[in-house]
């Protein structure tokens, strides 16, 4: 079975580089991403009504071309969850997690008996439908998924340590834009609590080995975010490039 190489790479104190997909699932996407020098795509099932079978058609894109495909489940339920593995996916990105039990219970949905409750499929997607020893399998399957617990609420905020703290949980997700809205400030990404939510979760993360994980809108946002310590960066998303790409080319002719 593959292995995670932005799982090994971030184990390692390194930085992986790559993009949010929420609208564009083509044949060619995975591909393009790769030539741009993405390293992940981090796919959102919550928000953009991505189906399970488009799901899988993407995984299978990805393979062999070394793009890991991660993936913000449509729900944060055990079905969906051994639903994406057992299709392909290396990472999962679970949102709004308040709790330590809540991220024990996530980790419990994304590991084979006994340390966890993930059922047993084999001979399929996951395992590139290749024979071979089971138990080896489910140790490598365990090794390489990925689990981010996302802080984007007053809850995770305030539990954020208890929950980095759970085996299992690999990285401390930044959500930005939820977090101002349980904070009473939607969108007010510069004020005093959320700026230092942001550093507090770096820390954090530190503390416990963990990686800190965002979704930098802008450049210019990425760059000060990678400065304070984040080392798993999304940068931007499929509509934002496209829009932005376009519209500097359009101004840039309508300038001439």
């Amino acid at each position: 079975m593959r292995t995670n190489p932005v799982k090994e790479k971030l184990g390692r104190g390194e930085t992986a580089l790559g993009t949010m997909v929420f609208e564009f699932a083509t044949p060619g996407l995975p591909a393009s991403l790769v030539a741009a020098g993405a390293e992940f795509a981090l796919y959102d099932m919550e928000h953009s009504g991505f189906t399970m079978d488009e799901m899988k058609r993407q995984f299978a894109y990805c393979r062999g071309l070394g793009l890991v495909p991660i993936v913000r489940p449509p729900e944060k339920t055990y079905a969906a969850t051994a639903r994406l593995l057992d299709l392909g996916a290396m990472g999962l990105m679970f949102q709004m997690v308040g709790s330590r039990a809540e991220a024990e219970e996530i980790v419990r949905w994304t590991r084979y008996p006994p340390g966890g409750v993930r059922g047993a499929m084999f001979g399929g997607a996951h395992d590139d439908y290749k024979g071979g020893d089971i138990a080896q399998k489910m140790a490598v399957a365990d090794s390489r998924t990925f689990v981010l617990a996302m802080i984007e609420t007053r809850q995770g905020m305030e539990n954020m340590d208890e929950i980095l703290a759970v085996p299992g949980i690999d990285a401390g997700h930044l959500g930005q834009f939820d977090l101002s809205l349980s904070l009473g400030m939607p969108g007010k990404f510069d004020a005093p609590e959320i700026q230092a939510t942001i550093d507090r979760l770096v820390t954090t993360c530190g503390r416990h080995h963990k990686t800190a994980a965002c979704m930098a809108p802008t450049l210019a946002i990425a760059k000060d975010w990678q400065r304070r310590g984040f080392r798993m960066i999304s940068y931007g998303y499929d509509v934002g490039h496209l829009q932005e790409g376009l519209r500097q080319g359009l101004d840039a002719l309508r300038k001439t």
